[in-house]
């Protein structure tokens, strides 16, 4: 057993609880390689009937991401332990999207980057009134990875650029509203559905057993807040160029779009261009791993990038929140060397499963 992550089996159900809470229960190499490695053996297990991950009680994140300055510090010198995460993450990601017994996550608190590859490719996503998801990579310069290119377009409309692009964050029941969450259940109930869920008799059936029991404690879905703002939402963000989105986020000239254009201007230019081609190559591709092996391709070239190394300095080292992003336009940014980014790695570097 880790330090930062308990695995055991309780009954029918193998049960992950993140024990990082100092930092949020924000992913390192260590808790990503254990439950990579306790999803493989519970998939062949036919004692395993299903799969909760949760984090512990009296914490206020789920998960909050990654392990932002170890990528950081690793990037400015080879990178290579930055990589080794990344792909011991995205293989971790496309086993979870590839479990076939259900897999129930307790997005109950912070719900950020890593905590999202954790969550949302599971088949019962839980969100309660603490739940505050983003994807806030294009603040320090990375990308919204760890299957950003796969399920974020995929959500209705643009819905999934705008969070792309933005980081955009949404509460409690914009997170169900959105599609992220499949169920939203009141914290003061998590408790009692989640010992419901670990002393239940599952059967081959679990699936829909599993399902009978979040029925009980669900909540009708409300009108997510986002919704006010989805025409415009859809008409801004559907665009291949961003310099087109925020010129369109200006020309509305409401105080929705104009927020949204201000927010765009203070990301890294770069990372807005590669999250943007990201979700539009995400949403042509026909396979989950062809997703990962091109968010591995971005990876190896984003955290070794001078905005990353000055996003992690400007918002998580120094706090001055003003980063300077070289070049600071998108209009500078070159299509050749966003072209560099996406392009192939040497095949004995390539992402494998």
């Amino acid at each position: 057993m880790s330090e930062d992550i308990q695995t055991r089996i309780v009954g029918d159900v193998g049960h992950i609880t993140l024990n990082r809470p100092d930092a949020l229960h924000a992913l390192n190499q260590e808790m990503c390689a254990k439950m990579l490695s306790e999803l493989e053996d519970w998939s062949a297990n036919p004692r395993v009937r299903a799969v909760v991950v949760d984090h512990i009680e009296g914490s206020r994140g789920f998960c909050a991401g990654g392990d932002i300055r170890m990528l950081a510090r690793s990037g400015k010198a080879d990178g290579e332990e930055a990589m080794g995460f990344f792909a011991t993450e995205y293989r971790l990601n496309t086993a979870i999207f590839n479990f076939r017994k259900p897999f129930i996550a307790f997005m109950d608190g912070i719900t950020m980057g890593g905590g999202v590859g954790i969550s949302v490719h599971g088949t019962h996503r839980i969100a309660t009134e603490r739940t505050l998801f983003a994807m806030p990579e294009t603040g320090i310069g990375l990308f919204p990875d760890v299957g950003g290119g796969w399920f974020l377009p995929r959500l209705r409309g643009e819905l999934g650029t705008w969070l792309a692009l933005t980081g955009a964050r949404l509460k409690g029941t914009d997170v169900l509203a959105a599609g992220i969450a499949t169920h939203f259940v009141s914290s003061a109930r998590i408790g009692e559905m989640k010992t419901k869920l670990l002393d239940a008799s599952l059967s081959s059936n679990a699936h829909q057993e599993v399902g009978q029991i979040i029925s009980e404690f669900d909540e009708p879905e409300t009108v997510g807040s986002f919704k006010l703002h989805i025409a415009k939402m859809d008409k801004c963000f559907a665009f291949n160029r961003a310099e087109d989105i925020i010129a369109t986020l200006e020309d509305d000239a409401s105080a929705w779009a104009i927020e949204q254009a201000e927010i765009l201007k203070t990301k890294s230019p770069r990372t807005i261009k590669v999250a943007l081609r990201q979700v539009r190559e995400g949403a042509q591709f026909r396979s989950f791993e062809e997703n990962m092996r091109n968010e591995y391709r971005i990876a190896w070239r984003q955290v070794r990038s001078d905005d990353f190394l000055e996003g992690v300095r400007a918002i998580i080292v120094d706090k001055d929140n003003e980063p300077q992003w070289k070049p600071g336009e998108l209009n500078d940014v070159a299509d050749e060397v966003i072209d560099s980014i996406f392009a192939p790695l040497p095949d004995n570097r390539e992402l494998t499963f």
